[in-house]
């Protein structure tokens, strides 16, 4: 029996090095200095590209090769593009576990950004749906320059006429992460209640829309000085989130969705129905694990209380791109934008961002070559 202790203690000191190994490496950031050496360009564009984890000083303005499109894609002339938490989250490589895909040490793709509007400018031989001179708008890496590639049947669809390349580019991650708790999570039916946490931000500023186009009575929850702009764009009640607590005020909705993560899962039970359900998007920050604190500890209570919390990570797709395109094209959504920065200037467009007060989304424009 103390051999297969022995056997068992061994097994587990190794399982606990080899955790630690891991932590240890993937939150090693390795210097720019040692990832920066350059390659001759042939046919060169202008793009913000990282070559190390860092905050936003660590992002430049760089020439790199104009890719070439492979038969099924196409390559895209960008106008615009816009700027997610998702970006400095790749920039900052946190949480840690995130490396595991993004790279260990170092960014494995230098560039950045996923939210794009443009001009096709070429398209593979494949290629059907698109032909040169289409706008489109979608979600591609490398959104931060003057060139991106996008799938024919990835995340990319016409851009309406009405709507602006800066209005298209604000859609992607937010509307598409909006669409997707609604829709899809909360299975959203006209006449109920729902209550959006954070409803002057670039995901809320969606959710409000979209929850009132499908039918239901809208709460946000915003600061003040937005509260204007919330009712605006459609809702119904608006709650200072510096003067009530709505998990103490009284009022009960079917659905919740958070993009803010400021209050304890214990304390939005309260503001509930017996049967609701809280949509997890937003929340605390940390090197390790960050966002998904709540989804772990809404995981963990969830099996005790009669309420359901649901956390998920939006997919881009075609599909639900299109559908926002029509929402747009019928003006049931209007992009909510913040501010707008030339490329050149996106380190200070993610500062902005990191800070957490901007109304909408923030965009980047790209200079016509």
């Amino acid at each position: 029996m103390s051999l297969i202790y022995k056997v068992a203690g061994a097994v587990l000191a190794l399982l606990v090095l080899a955790l630690l190994g891991l932590a240890v490496a993937i939150s090693h950031d390795s210097t720019c200095e040692s990832n920066a050496a350059g390659t001759a360009v042939s046919n060169p564009f202008k793009a913000i590209v990282y070559h190390c984890y860092g905050s936003p000083e660590v992002l430049q303005l760089a020439e790199v090769e104009k890719p070439v499109p492979a038969d099924n894609e196409m390559l895209v002339k960008v106008e615009a593009a816009s700027v997610n938490p998702l970006d400095w989250h790749y920039m900052r490589g946190s949480p840690y576990i995130m490396r595991l895909v993004s790279g260990i040490g170092a960014p494995s793709d230098v560039r950045i950004g996923v939210d794009y509007a443009g001009v096709v400018e070429e398209v593979g031989k494949d290629v059907s749906r698109f032909q040169p001179g289409d706008a489109v708008f979608g979600g591609s890496n490398g959104a931060f320059g003057e060139y991106v590639i996008a799938r024919e049947a990835g995340s990319v669809t016409a851009k309406p006429p009405q709507v602006s390349f800066e209005q298209a580019a604000a859609v992607p991650i937010a509307a598409i992460t909006a669409l997707q708790a609604l829709r899809d999570k909360a299975n959203l039916q006209p006449g109920q209640k729902v209550l959006i946490n954070g409803a002057s931000g670039g995901v809320g500023t969606f959710a409000v829309q979209i929850a009132k186009a499908m039918g239901a009575e809208v709460t946000g929850v915003s600061s003040g000085r937005n509260a204007e702009m919330v009712l605006g764009i459609g809702a119904d009640h608006v709650i200072d989130y510096k003067q009530v607590d709505f998990t103490e005020a009284g009022q009960r909705y079917d659905v919740i969705i958070d993009n803010v993560g400021n209050h304890p899962l214990l304390a939005v039970r309260r503001a509930l129905t017996d049967d609701g359900l809280l949509v997890i998007i937003g929340g605390s920050s940390g090197d390790w694990i960050g966002p998904l604190k709540g989804p772990i500890k809404a995981m963990v209570l969830s099996p005790f209380v009669s309420q359901r919390f649901e956390s998920f990570t939006a997919q881009l797709n075609q599909q639900d791109l299109a559908y926002l395109a029509d929402l747009m094209a019928q003006g049931k959504v209007t992009p909510v934008i913040d501010r707008v920065y030339p490329l050149a200037e996106v380190p200070a467009a993610i500062s902005y961002s990191e800070e957490g007060h901007a109304r909408g989304k923030i965009i980047v424009t790209v200079p016509t070559i």
